[in-house]
């Protein structure tokens, strides 16, 4: 249990505190595929994981340090919502949750532990465990984190959620629990949603069982606790909720249900070539559940990759970025970790955590951002004797994609253009010559591709000092082990006020 967060925050002591989160305007509901706060804001849910549903069911890193300084760090990373992890016989079973969090360590043997939490978090250590869970969620409120209650399974422990009936899955017990943490935690502001079970899975898993209880649990949670949204996953281990496309719930209530969706990346990651990888995992997603996307249900990503997989991560951050999804980083222990997050990675994942489209669009109109994911940079244009250069995407410029495949940057006649290979791409006004046409090629869809004036295909490309550049286009046969990073690039919508305004016209 140490092990997780003393890497994690001997790391996070060498980085700046960022401004908290704005506080928003509390309950959410939803709108079509967004969650709205009460004023009708977008609110994306840019959320980190907190196991606290181990063999001791106690918020993970206490023993380690306070409460206060890790809901500090994990605000200051840029997250606006934690989603806390709890074993369902928390709530059910009395002579568990009645324990002592002094009395779970000495029960499991773990007095290094024991030791840790006494020096760091004294106040919650003779707290019975559910009200040391309710500590951790006051002092998240504290520093301004929304909170989901993440119900991952039954029995204390790692896995072993298997399906409704199972030993460890009774459903009358399951709506049981469920609408005693709704209650308890009823009138708390920042709880703003609850996900009824985590990654579902049993070969005994069908769709009649989990619409009849998916049902029930939902209609128990809001009867308690209409504030919170229902978050709700589907089948084989979250992955699948394409069933929803032929048959919805039948809620008696509205505005309130999210999806949840499992994303695992692919074991084949390594092996395989990592652009025919990514568009493989890309497409079952979308057919297993990110297309509800687009038909209006809102949804988040729960990932579950491990910051040393640049090849799946690059594919989550470009798939996550063009659909500007809600998500959560998944924490566990081992190779999963925080022990291995770098500065880099929260670079990265910056470009994800502020909304980039939103429900209302009046305020400018809609165009492009060309977002680098495996640096969470975007594409910026700071002058003419400049080459363009990645930053920042909050200072990105308006571009647009024209059914002529032109990139232009909106508001102006300048286009995007590829001048010989290997040299930086430039800016010109004169967009028919050749290289000034990109196709978004390969089977992940992260490649800009031109051809120049001899003919060459150059795909878009960064060097070393962060200039976009053209280059031979790579990894695009079927070499397993090359890296195409420096290539995959993704026009993303945005509906956001860029650096420079985009003109209006009447």
């Amino acid at each position: 249990m140490g092990r997780f967060f003393f890497s994690f925050f001997f790391l996070l002591s060498i980085l700046c505190l960022l401004p908290l989160k704005p506080v928003v305007a509390l309950p959410l509901h939803t709108t079509s595929r967004w969650i709205v706060d009460e004023d009708g804001a977008r609110v994306k849910l840019a959320c980190v994981n907190w196991p606290s549903h181990r063999e001791a069911p106690v918020a993970e890193g206490l023993s380690n340090h306070p409460v206060d300084l890790i809901s500090k760090r994990i605000a200051s990373l840029g997250f606006n919502c934690v989603r806390l992890a709890l074993p369902l016989f928390l709530a059910t079973d009395q002579s568990l949750a009645s324990l002592t969090v002094r009395q779970s360590f000495q029960r499991l043997g773990l007095l290094e532990s024991l030791a840790g939490f006494q020096a760091n978090n004294p106040s919650m250590l003779d707290l019975p465990l559910t009200s040391a869970y309710q500590a951790v969620v006051s002092n998240l409120a504290d520093n301004n984190m929304m909170v989901i209650l993440d119900n991952h399974f039954s029995k204390p422990g790692f896995h072993g959620n298997d399906i409704f009936s199972d030993q460890y899955f009774n459903p009358d017990l399951w709506v049981k629990g469920l609408t005693r943490m709704a209650t308890v935690f009823s009138g708390v502001p920042n709880v703003v949603g609850m996900s009824l079970r985590n990654e579902l899975r049993c070969p005994k898993q069908n769709v009649k069982d989990w619409y009849r209880y998916m049902q029930k649990g939902a209609e128990a949670v809001h009867s308690a606790n209409p504030d919170v949204l229902v978050i709700i996953s589907g089948l084989s281990d979250g992955t699948d909720l394409s069933f929803l496309l032929n048959q919805q719930l039948e809620l008696t209530f509205t505005g309130k249900l999210v999806l949840e969706m499992h994303w695992h990346g692919s074991r084949a990651g390594e092996t395989s070539n990592p652009n025919k990888v990514c568009g493989r995992v890309v497409d079952s997603i979308m057919r297993r559940g990110g297309v509800l996307l687009q038909q209006g249900w809102p949804l988040m990503f729960v990932s579950e990759l491990g910051v040393d997989d640049n090849r799946n991560l690059n594919c989550f951050f470009g798939l996550a970025a063009e659909l500007d999804s809600d998500w959560a980083l998944w924490t566990v222990e081992e190779t999963n970790g925080l022990m291995n997050w770098n500065s880099s990675f929260f670079q990265r994942i910056s470009a994800l955590q502020s909304p980039l489209q939103g429900p209302d669009v009046s305020r400018v109109r809609p165009h492009k951002i060309i977002l680098h994911p495996p640096t969470g940079l975007c594409i910026l244009w700071e002058s003419w004797t400049e080459p363009l250069k990645l930053g920042p995407c909050t200072k990105s410029d308006a571009w647009g994609y024209t059914p002529q495949k032109l990139l232009i940057v909106k508001g102006s006649y300048f286009c995007l253009q590829a001048v010989e290979l290997g040299k930086p791409a430039k800016l010109s006004i004169i967009c028919t010559k050749p290289g000034s046409n990109w196709d978004i090629i390969s089977d992940s869809k992260m490649y800009l591709s031109t051809k120049l004036g001899d003919s060459t295909t150059v795909c878009l490309d960064v060097d070393s000092s962060s200039t976009i550049v053209t280059d031979a286009c790579k990894c695009l046969g079927r070499d397993d082990t090359c890296d195409p990073g420096s290539q995959w690039f993704k026009v993303v919508d945005s509906t956001n006020i860029s650096r420079r305004p985009i003109l209006q016209t009447s």
